[in-house]
């Protein structure tokens, strides 16, 4: 089943063509202990690329919650579409 676009405050300001985009294809803190990720997301608030949920980590969703910043992009190639943590919103784009 596919998600459906649901859309916050943080998602309806959103302008994919000026995203963040990842500056790297690792997460910067799995690098700095040695641990593995399975996918990879891009703070649109701070450019930082991060873990998903899935990882062991959970390096950007944790990255949201200490620095408040909601949104991410899949930094996975021909992956488009943007999450807002705080308000658990999806937009596909």
């Amino acid at each position: 089943m596919a998600l459906k676009n649901k859309t916050c405050e943080h998602l309806t300001t959103f302008e994919p063509e000026h995203k963040m985009a990842p500056k790297g294809y690792e997460c910067e803190e799995c690098i700095k202990t040695g641990d593995q990720w399975v996918h990879l997301r891009t703070c649109q608030q701070c450019g930082t690329t991060l873990c998903c949920d899935s990882s062991t980590n959970k390096h950007a969703s944790t990255h949201s919650r200490t620095y408040a910043h909601p949104t991410v992009i899949s930094a996975e190639p021909n992956e488009n579409w943007a999450w807002c943590y705080e308000h658990r919103t999806f937009l596909r784009f």
